[in-house]
């Protein structure tokens, strides 16, 4: 795929109808217009499963465009934001009680609505995504592809050398066994210790009440990786928009 990582402009045309191909590339960020032409005629890229051709018109609202065999998502209406939750923000837009909520964060930057993937429980921090794709974002959340996260927990030690072959093989919780895909010590600290554990589920509380069932309550809980995606240094409380490669990774993800 074109290295030009640019996401959509916020102020991208929205399209009606059929458009020239070339015209709905470089509207979503992929590069000129005429280095658009030069992919097609390089047979480069595909749409709905057929190599497309200089001249094709296509609506990005409903084709399914990929660019070297990655998904591209044409269609400027749609959002992808990556959010560094703070500690004490709930997980909903906005809050009935008037809690500090993650819509409070948006302000008038993103015009568009958008909803969380997933939750974080107000006491724990890190990586949300934040999107209007509804498609996505049930695939992201389901636990049937597999979307793995990955969580940075300060925990009570010190920590048995068994204890990842321990989450490994599976623990008996009251909603039924949960197992953990990864997990390794970052860091030792007195009585406390930095863990690092990997999950694909998401029930709630999982990874506070999986540690806290061997005998590690978790004291702070940072996420750190939603798939493809990593927090990184995104400051608390700010948000980004996702690169054309990040979202095409998000689609690989989830098999599409």
């Amino acid at each position: 795929m074109p290295r030009d990582n640019r996401t959509p402009s916020p102020d991208a045309p929205v399209y009606t109808g059929a458009e020239r191909l070339q015209k709905v590339l470089a509207a979503a960020g992929v590069g000129s217009r005429r280095a658009c032409e030069d992919l097609i005629f390089r047979r480069r890229v595909t749409v709905n499963g057929r190599i497309a051709q200089l001249g094709d018109k296509v609506d990005p609202t409903t084709a399914v465009i990929h660019v070297d065999g990655e998904r591209l998502q044409a269609d400027t209406r749609l959002v992808y934001l990556a959010m560094n939750k703070p500690r004490g923000v709930v997980s909903t837009m906005a809050d009935e009680k008037g809690r500090t909520a993650l819509g409070d964060f948006l302000g008038s930057r993103v015009e568009q609505r958008v909803y969380h993937v997933g939750r974080l429980d107000a006491d724990s921090e890190g990586l949300l995504l934040l999107t209007n794709d509804g498609t996505l974002a049930h695939r992201l959340m389901h636990p049937s592809y597999g979307v793995p996260k990955t969580y940075l927990c300060e925990v009570a030690g010190p920590i048995p050398r068994n204890l990842g072959k321990r989450l490994a093989a599976g623990v008996e919780l009251e909603d039924g066994p949960a197992t953990a895909d990864a997990f390794r010590v970052v860091d030792t600290l007195g009585r406390t210790a930095q863990v690092e554990l990997t999950l694909h589920e998401g029930r709630k509380h999982l990874v506070r009440r999986l540690l806290a069932e061997v005998g590690h309550p978790v004291s702070r809980l940072v996420r750190t990786s939603i798939g493809p995606i990593r927090l990184g240094d995104l400051r608390a409380g700010r948000t980004r928009r996702l690169t054309n490669a990040e979202v095409a990774a998000l689609f690989k993800a989830v098999g599409d």
